[in-house]
């Protein structure tokens, strides 16, 4: 499904830790992800739709090269791909064994895919640099993914970072890391992020001109009566 572009330009107008705020407020803590942080052509907002990739341990009689020629691999995975997605991989942490190479990461560009994002690492650093597809992931390493981990299936429940994401979730990457918005939310968060950083924007130009932090941030009745009545929203 199709994110709609309002909700979209109003999300990258918007930090990850702005997203975070308005999650707090409406009973969500856990949305940002311990581990993803920005890696390879990683120096822009991006926002998407989450398709979700999961691994588990390596067992030896499946965690094989020939398994790369499967039906169910990530090489199957990525030809379902939509384009505009953000891809979600499960690598529970694992940072001795790259998941993606350049060649996968060069088809999921090719593909249009918007971003890789996992809690483990990739290899071929260099050559997927190269690719140009955005990548937040914790680190390299050169063994492949079969040398710790086993690809089990794709677009289904997972658990990324410390953070659930299930398909169609909405993904929000910035120098900050990893965003994870609940689908059936994304449209009220996208709308309060915005008059957030509106509010934080009137909040610094107040900091700069020597305001004291108490009762300004956060605002209590009056600032906040002041705010709408300078800004227009009242």
């Amino acid at each position: 499904m199709t994110l709609d572009k309002a909700i979209v330009d109003a999300l990258r107008a918007a930090s990850t830790a702005t997203i975070t705020t308005v999650l707090l407020k409406k009973g969500i803590r856990r949305c940002w992800m311990q581990g993803p942080m920005p890696a390879f052509n990683a120096g822009e907002r991006l926002v998407g739709r989450a398709f979700t990739l999961r691994f588990v341990p390596a067992r030896e009689d499946l965690a094989t090269p020939e398994s790369w020629s499967s039906p169910r691999s990530t090489r199957g995975a990525i030809e379902d791909m939509p384009e505009g997605c953000i891809a979600v991989v499960d690598s529970m942490g694992v940072k001795d064994a790259g998941i993606f190479g350049d060649i996968l990461t060069a088809r999921m560009k090719k593909r249009g895919v918007t971003a890789l994002v996992t809690d483990g690492v990739v290899r071929d650093a260099v050559g997927v640099d190269g690719t140009g597809l955005p990548v937040w992931c914790s680190g390299a390493a050169a063994p492949p993914s079969v040398a710790g981990l086993t690809f089990v299936g794709w677009q289904e429940p997972i658990g990324c970072g410390g953070v659930a994401v299930f398909p169609d979730d909405v993904i929000v990457a910035d120098q900050d890391g990893v965003v994870v918005i609940p689908a059936a939310i994304v449209e009220e968060v996208a709308k309060a992020a915005v008059e957030q950083e509106r509010l934080e924007l009137w909040i610094m130009r107040e900091v700069d001109k020597g305001v004291p932090l108490p009762g300004l941030y956060p605002p209590n009745a009056e600032t906040k009566a002041r705010y709408e009545a300078e800004s227009g929203n009242s």
